[in-house]
């Protein structure tokens, strides 16, 4: 699909969740998931055991105000329109993030998601409700891993052994300076009794990869992509015992501008992985940090940080365009993809309440048991946009 030059305060109108045919795209179809919200961000999707797509966002004024709350909406079989959205959290001190539904072994339904107060991700903890109804209602929140800075994205995972695996990332605060994601690492947490316990395994020389993906292959063999905090490539490492021992992350052949990414493993064997072709080669659009708009939030000004030559983050790099590649070699290259939205990709601001921020991004992907493929991302941060493509749209 070409952009065609929709304009930000457009959307709104837009966000009816119905679904219809794309007129230039044989195949696909496309909808704007209703929200009460002005900015909506960081889409999940997942089937329920019933069959319901569901998806999972965060909505509020901005990202990192304590307003933000997250929020499902659901498609049901054979539905053409997306429901209205329940609000899942509602915690007014803390900013909600990043959801995640994980459909356990024995039945029952995750929704993991971070808590953090204001633009602080090195405080935040991961929390999550579970439902013993197949999604119909979930219980109360619960605290899931209390280790300040410890974020999540990404599904979880159920290895050959039946252990579980949340790939997670470790936002880390430096002295006297705040957090702007230069020292960030990648983890797993693991639990070996269908989540219980956790404990949390470091993947080596991971600085500046985070958002681990992990997708199986076969027997003890997984693959691992990674967000690139340097916005250079996609960062990819390999396990071969089932997530006990990880390589180091290494880049690929695939852009990447600090932006999320999300990568499923296709019935026919085939990795697809969704994104932003762009990286920090491709422009010199820069911002300070993610939460340059509420760095005035109250809080005590830190310390002067003393010089240093450390490698620094890079943010504002545009999102766009936002592209599917596809691997028939485990996730070794990625020789061919395909544009979904197309356009500037403007992200130097999070402002949604004026309709500045033009960005595609933090896609989900997922394949329906037709072989359809399902993918969500976060249009223009006024809405989740759906896009429903068949197995020839995207041959």
């Amino acid at each position: 699909m070409t952009f065609t030059g929709l304009q930000p305060e457009a959307v709104p109108a837009l966000m009816t969740g119905d679904v219809i045919a794309n007129p230039t795209v044989t195949g696909r179809s496309d909808a704007y998931l209703p929200s009460p919200c002005i900015q909506n961000h960081a889409a999940n999707l997942a089937f329920l055991p019933d069959g319901t797509l569901t998806c999972v966002w965060f909505g509020g004024t901005m990202e990192g105000m304590g307003d933000i709350s997250i929020y499902m909406s659901r498609l049901a079989p054979g539905a053409a329109r997306w429901s209205q959205p329940e609000r899942m959290t509602d915690d007014p001190a803390k900013s909600e993030q990043n959801p995640l539904i994980f459909n356990a072994p024995d039945g029952n339904v995750w929704l993991l998601y971070t808590s953090q107060t204001s633009g602080n991700q090195d405080g935040a903890v991961v929390k999550c409700r579970i439902s013993a109804d197949g999604g119909k209602s979930f219980g109360d929140a619960r605290l899931l891993c209390d280790i300040p800075g410890t974020f999540v994205r990404q599904p979880i995972i159920v290895n050959s052994s039946g252990t579980w695996l949340l790939p997670a990332f470790r936002c880390v605060g430096l002295p006297g300076e705040r957090w702007t994601g230069d020292a960030d690492t990648a983890a797993v947490l693991v639990s070996p009794d269908e989540g219980k316990n956790w404990t949390m395994t470091e993947v080596p020389d991971s600085l500046g990869a985070v958002h681990m993906n992990i997708v199986q292959l076969d027997g003890n063999d997984l693959v691992a992509f990674y967000r690139n905090r340097f916005a250079e490539s996609i960062l990819s490492s390999r396990s071969r015992d089932g997530g006990k021992q990880w390589s180091a992350p290494q880049p690929i052949d695939l852009p990447n501008n600090n932006s999320s990414i999300q990568a499923v493993r296709l019935k026919d064997g085939v990795i697809a992985v969704v994104y932003n072709h762009s990286n920090a080669s491709m422009s010199d659009a820069r911002r300070l940090s993610l939460y340059d708009e509420i760095e005035g939030d109250g809080q005590t000004p830190a310390a002067p940080a003393q010089p240093s030559d450390r490698r620094k983050a890079i943010w504002g790099v545009p999102r766009a365009p936002l592209s599917i590649a596809f691997s028939t070699d485990n996730g070794a290259s990625f020789p061919r993809h395909i544009d979904l939205d197309t356009g500037d990709g403007y992200c130097l601001s999070n402002n949604s309440k004026d309709a500045v921020n033009r960005e595609f991004s933090y896609p989900s992907i997922t394949q329906g048991p037709d072989g359809v493929v399902h993918v969500a991302y976060t249009y223009y941060r006024r809405a989740i946009k759906y896009v429903r493509l068949s197995p020839q749209a995207i041959a």
